[in-house]
């Protein structure tokens, strides 16, 4: 399949033979470190979660600039918006469950309501959180997200991706939600791959159905494309990193040229990315969508790699849904 990747894509060379493994969070923590140096405004708040969310080495990096808030997320919230129009550029981060889960409200009024230049950075999201159970994995932050007028919401693929967001979001005006998960990932970009805020990229050609994926569920989507074309069946593979404002251009022409979609996400299946690309099609290219992601359900306790194959969010379940859309499409 190699010779569909596209090649102006840059990805990773080894991305099918054993690629390297590190926690998008890093891509995180380094970003925005970089960001700082390139900004003396840049400012990271914490809920007593400065290791878990990889903004320790911010704290250590610019001490003057961090501000540990404790258990306190919307305190956190208003504390940022408050910075922000003060002139700041404030990074909160905590868990996704707690942030934007718990402070939603002030996001909602404090920050999108006023447009306060805010980044708010969602970790341990998704159900690959494993053992920390149903209570702790976020699986509608995207859904609560993307509602919220003036927000943009970005879920980078892997830690190279991690890293370019956190330092591009610090050079646009308004507020940002990035969601990234616990465990290491599969390293498929390269510091030459594209990334561009609202734009999605096609990391493989293909003509038979599109398969749209952000997050980890990216790598997936390129694992099942592998497989099926062994069976004959042409994949193509956009990674639809910034869910909103979402790349309308390139889902339609997708949409247009394969005439069938499958979206896959590691959230529920209201709300996130494949309503969004529900969204599009239906009011420019209506064709037939399946949607692999949390079926409507709280997770549970377990390995996260037996818990994404248990809820279909790896490559099988992209193979299952590719040849359920083949069918309709038919």
């Amino acid at each position: 399949m190699s010779n569909k990747l596209n090649d102006k894509m840059h990805l990773a060379a080894n991305i099918f033979n054993g690629p390297d493994q590190v926690p998008q969070r890093n891509g995180y923590g380094e970003g925005v470190v970089e960001a700082g140096r390139a900004n003396e405004n840049v400012v990271v708040l914490c809920c007593d979660l400065t290791e878990s969310t990889r903004s320790a080495e911010f704290r250590e990096t610019f001490p003057g600039r961090f501000v540990e808030i404790g258990i306190a997320e919307q305190n956190m919230a208003g504390i940022a918006a408050g910075m922000a129009f003060s002139g700041k550029i404030p990074y909160i981060s905590s868990y996704a469950t707690f942030s934007p889960g718990r402070n939603w409200d002030q996001i909602r009024v404090s920050v999108c309501y006023s447009m306060a230049n805010v980044k708010i950075m969602g970790a341990h999201a998704g159900i690959s959180v494993g053992p920390d159970g149903a209570t702790h994995q976020a699986m509608e932050d995207i859904a609560i997200t993307r509602c919220l007028p003036n927000m943009t919401v970005i879920v980078p693929c892997d830690y190279p991706e991690a890293k370019k967001a956190a330092v591009s979001i610090a050079e646009m005006n308004g507020p940002v939600y990035m969601r990234f998960g616990r465990e290491k990932v599969p390293v498929i970009t390269t510091e030459k791959t594209p990334f561009q805020i609202g734009r999605a990229e096609t990391y493989k050609r293909g003509g038979d159905v599109t398969v749209v994926a952000c997050g980890s569920l990216v790598y997936e989507a390129l694992l099942a494309s592998d497989e099926l074309s062994g069976e004959g069946i042409d994949v193509r593979v956009i990674n639809c990193h910034t869910i909103k404002p979402i790349d309308s251009d390139t889902i339609i022409k997708a949409a247009e040229e394969t005439g069938a979609l499958v979206t896959a996400e590691e959230h529920q299946v209201h709300g996130g990315l494949g309503s969004a690309v529900a969204e599009v099609v239906s009011q420019n290219c209506p064709v037939p969508i399946e949607y692999v992601a949390m079926m409507d359900r709280f997770g549970e306790s377990g390995e996260p790699d037996e818990l994404m194959k248990k809820f279909g969010l790896s490559a099988p379940g992209i193979v299952s849904a590719v040849k359920r859309i083949l069918k309709r499409k038919e």
